[in-house]
């Protein structure tokens, strides 16, 4: 016979877990129903980076057509500073519901966990949405510059010191810059900004003799005499600048430097807000107009499922940390 001491347990046991299947039930449910009418709202794309940048433009090739796939606007958030960490630091703070995103750039991701002795944000406080593309830098120098090739400007830099410009402190520019110095055996300036716009304008004032940059912010100024381009970072020569010789053709063998993009959005944003918001980029990205315009300016498009691209950024952290290390790059 049950004694009523343990019928009673049983009953309350019991009890237990149809509450506990209901509640997990009701959030089923409520997730289901998020998903279902996500988005519903603005949303947010944090970039961290001021306007007039590479990331600047690249999101804002993308955000109006997003926004139409999406069925509500996708509004840019600049928020530049500390080489993308101080923008970077904001997206991962958020609420993880999918209405806030960050743009995922190189140099905050793969380059930054070397170069800062403290980071505000780790890798896992993101998940990602979608690796966008690779882009190739340019070496770029004022117009007036009697530099025409690579092999001219290092005769020059064996005559005095040469400044380049950078978008900030362990940026691709910055990296780039410090390998090309290592390769050559030339001793080179760093001059670090706030952003790709700022270091553009340094080289067309003749503040800086120099600057590492891509395609897209650099080509109109290039094609307007303003700049002459005299190198392609890349393997491959790039189809915006098809004229322009890489640096490795140029007598720098080995030299290979790329910057790529994507999107996070917080951990714990539920898979099925993820899977919305990644469908809705791969549409955008398949659209005949975008691709035209990405290719146009110089991107490899990508794209693919989320997993790709946390694969890709890992990869990346572990190529960029011994040329930090061999550049002695170090912010506190």
């Amino acid at each position: 016979m049950t004694s009523p001491r343990i019928g009673r347990r049983a009953a309350v046991r019991t009890m237990a877990a149809a509450v506990a299947l209901g509640t997990s039930g009701l959030h089923a449910g409520l997730v289901h129903a998020q998903a279902t009418n996500f988005p519903d709202r603005p949303i947010r794309w944090i970039v961290p980076w001021p306007p007039g940048g590479g990331a600047d433009m690249l999101a804002r090739m993308l955000n109006v057509k997003l926004g139409q796939v999406l069925g509500q606007p996708v509004v840019i958030d600049n928020r530049g500073g500390a080489g993308g960490n101080i923008g970077a630091s904001a997206g991962a703070k958020v609420a993880p519901d999918g209405y806030t995103m960050t743009f995922a750039y190189s140099a905050t991701h793969s380059i930054n966990p070397h170069v800062y002795s403290k980071m505000p944000f780790k890798e896992s406080d993101f998940a990602p949405v979608i690796f966008i593309s690779l882009v190739p830098q340019v070496l770029v120098v004022n117009a007036s510059s009697p530099a025409r090739n690579v092999q001219e400007w290092l005769a020059l830099a064996k005559k005095r010191q040469m400044a380049f410009a950078s978008a900030g402190q362990g940026s691709i520019g910055h990296l780039g810059g410090e390998l090309f110095a290592s390769l050559t055996g030339i001793n080179m300036l760093h001059v670090p900004y706030k952003g790709g716009g700022p270091a553009l304008a340094a080289v067309l004032s003749g503040e800086v003799d120099a600057l590492f940059g891509v395609p897209v912010v650099l080509a109109s100024q290039i094609k307007a005499g303003k700049l002459r381009a005299i190198g392609i970072t890349t393997a491959m020569r790039t189809s915006v600048l098809p004229d322009v010789p890489t640096i490795a053709e140029q007598g720098v063998p080995g030299f290979d430097v790329s910057s790529w993009n994507g999107v996070h959005v917080p951990a714990g944003t539920p898979p099925e807000l993820i899977a919305k918001l990644n469908s809705a980029f791969k549409k955008v990205l398949a659209d005949p107009e975008v691709r035209k315009q990405l290719i146009e300016n110089g991107y490899e498009i990508i794209g693919g499922e989320p997993v790709k691209f946390s694969s890709f950024v890992a990869s990346e952290q572990d190529k960029w940390k011994p040329i930090v290390k061999r550049a002695k790059v170090q912010i506190e």
